[in-house]
């Protein structure tokens, strides 16, 4: 563990009792003596406080126009950046040459520039392809003084709002820069566990009162990376490296929502981004193989790498697997071929040497609850 990067607030986790754990390169806490189980349930029923400050935050300024930036930015991706509101945050993909997927990322309009937030394990080589990309028109800037902390579940909104107010006017995808005694924060309400809540930059100096202020509240507790895996998977999201990557085309992953009609075929932008040719042929003619859900029967959970069969012949695989605490069973997502991916399919996964009954199950497995 000693050549891990170690979050500001590890101290704060270690006495909390934390169990770190080495992930995407920093010493991060896994689960809290409440248990995996119980953090879960507790994010569904209250609300939960995430430590995501591994991720990358970065700054896009415009050395001329924002609309030059915005432009720039969107041909790095198959994703409508000029059109997005200020105020607004949306997902985006970054795309390479062969229609695969190089990260997954969120980006805000703040006015005068763009916020964006990459995953932890991508943010060099994301950072490295936006200097690479972008420079003509903007400074990529990667933001190293503060720490990103996740607000998630019901009561996210009202234990916020005793800190900061504005917070509950706020929907679904939007942004604030708001000044507080903890310094500014910038504040986006989104999260990756399918519930209500927020994502929150805060000031290094201003992160463990925060951090505390919000813990000191009955209703929130510290939530480890076990539990963050869990909601996400019940909430049908992907996770980088595992049920997306750079062979996999958004089509495949069912992400062709976050592909607006302008960047379509017959769209105002149409194409102009890594990997056009096969996105936007898959987009018309369909996909080889989707992203699913799976419902394996029994208790036993089926984990990635699970082969899946139809009768004697391989059909897929499954990135992600495990329990799911809010539904009380075994759930998964995979890749299959596109003709076993109809909802209701029965397959079978090759489980410790034994084929098990599992059944393609849409997503998510637990509603969403974003306030929009």
């Amino acid at each position: 563990m000693s050549d891990l990067l170690r979050l500001g607030l590890n101290d704060l986790h270690e006495e909390l009792g934390g169990k770190m754990v080495p992930f995407a390169g920093y010493s991060m806490p896994v689960q809290y003596p409440m248990g995996v189980l119980k953090e879960h349930l507790h994010t569904r029923a209250a609300a939960g406080l995430f430590d995501v400050s591994h991720m990358g935050q970065v700054i896009l300024r415009p050395k001329g126009s924002y609309e030059a930036t915005a432009l720039d930015f969107e041909r790095l991706m198959p994703v409508d950046v000029a059109g997005l509101a200020e105020g607004r945050q949306r997902y985006g993909l970054f795309t390479n040459d062969a229609g695969g997927i190089l990260d997954d990322l969120m980006f805000a309009n703040r006015g005068d520039h763009l916020f964006v937030v990459v995953n932890a394990a991508c943010k060099a080589a994301d950072i490295a392809h936006m200097q690479a990309h972008l420079s003509a028109t903007t400074e990529v800037l990667p933001v190293t003084d503060r720490a990103l902390l996740a607000l998630q579940g019901p009561a996210a909104e009202a234990a916020l709002a005793r800190l900061v107010p504005q917070v509950a006017e706020m929907r679904f995808m939007d942004v604030a820069q708001v000044p507080t005694v903890f310094g500014e924060l910038w504040i986006s309400r989104s999260g990756y566990t399918g519930e209500d809540g927020y994502e929150i930059s805060v000031p290094d100096g201003g992160a463990e009162g925060l951090a505390r202020a919000l813990l000191a509240m009955a209703e929130v507790a510290p939530i480890g990376l076990g539990a963050r895996d869990s909601l996400r998977l019940e909430a049908g999201l992907c996770l980088y490296g595992h049920d997306i990557d750079e062979t996999t085309s958004p089509v495949e992953a069912g992400l062709t929502w976050a592909i607006q009609k302008a960047r379509r075929t017959g769209g105002a932008r149409e194409g102009g981004f890594p990997g056009a040719a096969r996105i936007l042929r898959e987009l018309a003619e369909g996909p080889a193989r989707r992203r699913v859900g799976l419902r394996p029967e029994g208790r036993a959970p089926m984990r990635e790498g699970v082969e899946l069969y139809a009768g004697e012949t391989a059909v897929g695989r499954i990135t992600s697997g495990g329990f799911g605490p809010s539904v009380e069973a075994p759930i998964a997502m995979g890749y299959v071929t596109v003709e076993h991916a109809a909802t209701g399919t029965a397959l079978a996964g090759e489980l410790r040497g034994k084929r098990q009954p599992v059944t393609v199950a849409d997503m998510p497995f637990q509603p969403t609850t974003y306030k929009r």
